[in-house]
């Protein structure tokens, strides 16, 4: 087969013996203008399409269980921390294409009256490891804030706490063809025309698209701290007279996460050569120092979160199950089964250890992407606040489950 170097030198070949009539005397030379020969445009290499669940992804078998070396007070932790997931565990479906309930069942069985003081024993006897694509992972970590806050609005506690409003529903848009509608619907609600439109952006809701509705449950009294507490996703709100009141996640506006600590890197807002670093503190403190910059920064991120109270004895997860300190990580569920072990080894000791992926994300997605729950407190701040960790994990599966997966 021909080249196209090839082909672009037989062109120059051929455009050098045209055949040119010799001129006549006393008539002009004929000018022949030069030849532009195309240079050949290279064809680019496909771009192979993302992973779009674990087995996508590619899943290779690990090392033993018994070879992590688990601590028994680790072990112990995700213990307890699985077997309040396996009902969950059991019954949800499972996007990441890994194991169905039925498959988990001998594991959660056997969790019930399973001792915590032999706990690492109990992941060796029912688990084995696979590394989904090559493993390497990174690891955020997120607490349970406690801020500022009242059920009733009081002088300075001037930041709204909303419920899930009724008219944020799903639908498709106008512009969706009929054939595309499949799959899960849009956030959004219906104008006073009948249009399915996108639901508010924070801008609109901060500046009072919702206000004087009754939907609110609480008020804060500090937006940044408020803004923060819903990425976050649940939080504690502390009154005047003590009195404490857990808030959890209730749904979200249907529009995009933007996380503004890159966007403010990349700025060069915070980081090197600024006063501020690129943890959350960092980016509190520029915020704060420059008010009206700090609020459009935030509006910059359009996800607003609704909350509902919560009455039991720990933020819930997206397993609808307390999350833990410690032992819960987020997960992206196409890449992690909700419910199953997950054993990080970081280049941040903290982050190190066996957690149970309990919970999701707006900005946890692709595989061996995890944020570690640190609980509440001033040093649950400081450690998710600041935690950034790069390392190898391993997902815990039920055996036989990598050979029914990979054929060997």
């Amino acid at each position: 087969m021909k080249t196209a170097a090839t082909i672009a030198l037989a062109t120059v070949a051929l455009a050098a013996c045209r055949m040119v009539p010799e001129p006549t005397a006393g008539t002009p030379p004929v000018s022949v203008p030069p030849v532009s020969v195309p240079t050949p445009v290279p064809t680019p290499t496909p771009t192979p399409p993302a992973p779009s669940n674990a087995v996508s992804a590619g899943i290779v078998a690990g090392p033993s269980v018994a070879s992590l070396g688990i601590a028994p007070a680790d072990a112990a932790g995700a213990l307890s921390s699985f077997r309040e997931s396996c009902p969950r565990l059991l019954t949800r479906s499972d996007a990441s294409g890994i194991a169905t309930g039925a498959a988990w069942e001998p594991a959660c069985t056997a969790a019930r009256a399973w001792p915590q003081a032999d706990a690492a024993a109990f992941f060796d006897r029912h688990f084995e490891t696979a590394r989904i694509a090559d493993g390497a992972a990174f690891a955020t970590g997120y607490y349970e804030p406690e801020i500022r806050g009242a059920r009733q609005r009081l002088p300075g506690y001037d930041v709204p706490v909303y419920a899930m409003p009724p008219e944020l529903v799903r639908g498709w848009w106008e512009t969706t063809p009929v054939t595309e509608r499949t799959g899960r619907q849009q956030l959004g609600r219906y104008d006073a025309e009948g249009r399915f439109v996108p639901y508010y952006d924070r801008a609109e809701i901060v500046n009072g698209a919702l206000a004087n509705r009754g939907l609110e449950i609480a008020w804060a009294a500090d937006p940044i701290e408020f803004f923060f507490l819903q990425i976050q996703g649940s939080g504690r709100l502390l009154a005047p007279d003590g009195r404490v009141m857990r808030i959890g996640y209730a749904g979200q506006n249907g529009r995009g996460y933007t996380g503004i600590g890159r966007l403010m890197k990349d700025r060069g807002l915070i980081g090197d050569g600024t006063p501020y670093d690129t943890s959350m503190q960092g980016i509190m403190g520029y915020l704060r120092d420059y008010p009206a910059e700090g609020r459009a920064i935030m509006n910059e991120n359009q996800s607003w979160v609704f909350f509902k109270e919560l009455t039991g004895d720990g933020p819930l997860g997206a397993l609808n199950v307390p999350v833990r300190r410690e032992s819960s990580v987020a997960a992206d569920p196409a890449f992690v089964p909700l419910g199953a072990p997950v054993w990080l080894r970081m280049d941040r000791r903290e982050a190190s250890g066996l957690w149970i992926a309990q919970d999701t994300g707006g900005a946890i997605k692709g595989p061996n992407r995890f944020d570690t729950f640190w609980g509440a407190g001033e040093d649950a701040r400081t450690i998710a606040g600041g935690m950034s960790a790069r390392g190898q994990a391993l997902l815990l599966l039920p055996k036989g489950t990598v050979a029914r997966l990979t054929g060997r």
